[in-house]
């Protein structure tokens, strides 16, 4: 098993379990409460993704489980999707980025120019390309 899918597994496995909690505004960008940054696609609609296969491999979704009485307010909100419940953003599904190596990294903002950090001023804000572009699914 190659390096990158090794990292890519351990990285999954640690958003698995982080996962469970309404995304946050810090430094100026949405995150998981542990900082990692979270990212919508271009190509999705109102609670609806149009990622999966090896895009989701990428791009993992940022979900929660259903638990009772967790709260969501303001802009964040669950949807169902694949038997688990995805948080988005204005309606925007949200994911993580394996190519972020820890908390604060923003290397899939630009990606393909479709994939975007979310911005408390708008839904999709986005920067210059990152310069590791896995492709714009």
């Amino acid at each position: 098993m190659a390096i990158h899918s090794i990292t890519s597994l351990v990285l999954l496995g640690t958003l698995a379990v982080a996962a469970h909690a309404q995304p946050v505004i810090q430094n100026g960008s949405l995150t998981d409460p542990a900082g990692r940054t979270l990212y919508v696609f271009d190509k999705d609609t109102a609670h609806v993704s149009h990622c999966s296969g090896p895009c989701l491999q990428a791009w993992p979704a940022y979900t929660a489980e259903a638990q009772p009485g967790v709260a969501v307010s303001g802009k964040a909100t669950r949807f169902q999707r694949d038997g688990a419940m995805q948080w988005a953003w204005n309606g925007k599904p949200l994911y993580y980025f394996v190519g972020d190596a820890k908390p604060g990294d923003r290397a899939g903002d630009g990606s393909g120019g479709v994939w975007h950090i979310v911005t408390p001023a708008a839904t999709a804000a986005s920067s210059p390309a990152a310069s590791h572009t896995p492709g714009s699914y």
